[in-house]
C-alpha cells in the first residue's frame, strides 16, 4: 500500500498562481484578485447571515416547527375538553331517563 505524501504548499500554490496569471495582463491579473476577494467577502457574508434578531425567536420558530412535527405529542386539552364534553352529554341523557321512568 502506498502512501500519498502532501503537496509542498509553499511550492504548489505560487507556480499555480504563476501558470493562471501567465496569458493575463497585470490589469486583468489585478481585477482577478479584486474579484476573488469580493467572492470571498460576498460568502463570508452569507455564511454569518441570520434570519432571526434574537434567540427567542429562533427557539419560537423551533418550538412551533417541532409541534408541528408532532414531537410534543398530541395535544391534551383539546383531548380534555372532549372528554369532558361527552362526559356531560352522557350525564344528561341519563338524567333525563331517570326522570322521565
Amino acid at each position: 500500500m502506498t502512501a500519498t505524501l502532501c503537496l509542498p504548499i509553499c511550492i504548489y500554490h505560487p507556480v499555480m498562481w504563476w501558470e493562471r496569471t501567465q496569458v493575463q495582463s497585470p490589469a486583468e491579473v489585478l481585477a482577478l484578485r479584486a474579484s476573488a476577494l469580493e467572492e470571498n467577502a460576498t460568502r463570508a457574508g452569507a455564511a454569518l447571515g441570520c434570519s432571526y434578531a434574537n434567540s427567542g425567536e429562533y427557539e419560537a420558530e423551533l418550538i412551533s416547527a417541532r409541534r408541528a412535527a408532532g414531537a410534543y405529542g398530541p395535544n391534551l386539552g383539546a383531548r380534555r375538553i372532549q372528554v369532558a364534553a361527552i362526559a356531560a352529554g352522557l350525564l344528561a341523557v341519563v338524567l333525563l331517563v331517570l326522570l322521565l321512568s
